[in-house]
């Protein structure tokens, strides 16, 4: 490809400076080269005016403003920086590619159908006005068709797919691409565009109000501090990752979903460490988490093949489920929501989700079976509830997070597991860290009363005589036996008729 005379780049899930495809290739292909993030309203407008996420990307688009002003300093370019709009994404970035005079826009690959369409519409009016749109592989480690079955065709189980994975990676699919080695040719800001596009909009002028503490650190910095920590207790994160009174997790998702960290430096990190020769490597729990970075490609290239998994069931003949409906559905939906089940560790799961915006990943499997298998309520509801409320959001794994638990979707739990929620918070959270951090009421209780209240003897409810269950917790909304029995007919039905 000849040199380009200039080009934009346009941020979207990908809110850093270092590690970026897109970036590279336009800094390597063009001469000079602006970027941008647009505030898109077609997203914006759907969200209730207290949104973490919101609040995280406006956090972490300050910090790459001055990232970018810096890297365009440090290469003797003054009023460097990240040119910022507000509206609809595919008519804002059209135009400031003619106002910049851009003969190409490079971005980084969205799969989710939504931004599928949009790219097409933007490469459509860019086409008209002669210039393009490049895109290029940059959230997942292997995307689309990079792994496929023997038939070249999409894989549908996942332990196939990971053995296919580890196959096939080696350190070139893991190397970071080296941004700051053509940053000469980041462009400054034209003198007009200073004033409106120089700097991040406020929340309120986005339409947004504060959240309060976000309980996670945003940006690049955060994401580094986060890994850093992490790094220290990977190698016992396969004994530590399922249990949510324990710090266990790396906490990294919401910046994997955001971009505020390049895949490839985690799954670098977690390939050396647990597939790399002794004594640095053959960590187990680097290798389980290696394992869940896998897991998230996996349900990317599912969207990506097939992209009816929105709205429908993976399996098309679990679209024939008939689930709960009615008033009586929509109270259990609705207790299921507010964390107010009679089940602790669900409840505290709920309470987690709605007072912080995240939820341990195991809790996520927990809820998930609940509603689905003990409300029996269709699992779309659900989907739809954690898409509100997540930080760390992200369509692919949280629509197979879902089906999987509800057993519509690719290799997932057959339908005949059903979660108990008793021996799971036993198992889990047999201590009650957890339960007692978000549900208080119950914090009085003895561990072996804590997981089910309702059989608490005299003598546990001692400590609190003034207690009534019912009345300061709620009894449990649905026997779980009985809910199990009524699940499996619900399910078998579609295995008798094949």
């Amino acid at each position: 490809m000849d040199t380009l005379d200039a080009a934009l780049v346009w941020f979207r899930r990908d809110l850093r400076h270092t590690d970026h495809a897109a970036l590279y290739h336009a800094l390597k292909g063009a001469r000079k080269v602006w970027c941008a993030f647009v505030f898109d309203t077609e997203i914006l407008d759907e969200l209730p005016r207290q949104d973490r996420r919101v609040a995280f990307i406006h956090d972490s688009l300050i910090e790459l403003d001055a990232a970018l002003k810096e890297l365009a300093a440090s290469a003797g370019v003054e009023h460097g920086g990240l040119i910022v709009r507000h509206g609809q994404a595919r008519e804002e970035i059209v135009q400031l590619a003619g106002e910049l005079g851009v003969q190409a826009v490079y971005a980084n690959h969205d799969d989710e159908p939504a931004a599928i369409a949009r790219d097409a519409a933007v490469r459509g009016a860019l086409s008209d006005q002669g210039a393009a749109l490049y895109t290029s592989k940059d959230c997942v480690v292997f995307e689309r068709d990079e792994v496929l079955t023997g038939n070249d065709t999409p894989y549908g189980v996942f332990t196939p797919y990971k053995n296919a994975w580890l196959k096939k990676i080696d350190a070139f699919y893991l190397k970071a691409y080296p941004v700051a080695r053509y940053a000469r040719h980041l462009a400054p800001i034209p003198p007009g565009m200073r004033g409106r596009g120089a700097q991040v909009p406020s929340l309120k002028a986005l339409g947004f109000e504060p959240v309060g503490d976000l309980k996670i650190p945003a940006g690049m910095s955060g994401a580094a501090d986060l890994l850093a920590d992490f790094l220290h207790r990977i190698d016992h994160y396969d004994e530590t990752r399922d249990f949510p009174g324990v710090k266990g997790p790396s906490y990294l998702s919401t910046h994997l979903r955001f971009g505020t960290v390049s895949i490839r430096e985690l799954a670098r990190e977690a390939w050396q460490r647990g597939h790399g020769p002794k004594p640095h490597g053959g960590s187990r729990g680097a290798q389980v988490w290696l394992s869940e970075l896998i897991w998230r490609d996996f349900y990317h290239q599912v969207l990506f093949h097939h992209p009816h998994v929105v709205g429908h069931a993976y399996k098309r003949e679990y679209e024939r489920i008939k689930w709960a409906a009615g008033a009586k559905a929509k109270a259990l939906f609705e207790a299921w929501c507010e964390g107010r089940t009679g089940y602790p560790l669900v409840d505290a799961a709920m309470r987690q989700i709605n007072q912080t915006g995240y939820m341990h990943n195991r809790l996520r499997m927990v809820t998930a079976s609940f509603l689905t298998k003990d409300l029996g309520i269709d699992w779309r509801w659900g989907e739809r509830y954690f898409a509100i409320h997540l930080l760390d959001y992200d369509l692919a794994a949280n629509n197979g997070g879902w089906q999987w638990a509800a057993s519509t979707g690719c290799d997932a739990q057959p339908y005949f597991r059903i979660f108990n929620p008793i021996s799971q918070s036993e198992k889990f959270d047999a201590q009650g860290k957890f339960i007692r951090r978000y549900v208080p009421e119950l914090a009085f209780l003895p561990d072996r009363a804590l997981h089910a209240p309702w059989l608490a003897k005299p003598a546990d409810l001692a400590a609190n005589p003034d207690f009534k269950l019912g009345r300061d917790y709620p009894m449990p909304i649905v026997d779980h036996d009985d809910a199990r029995a009524t699940t499996l007919a619900r399910y078998g039905v579609l295995k008798d008729k094949g």
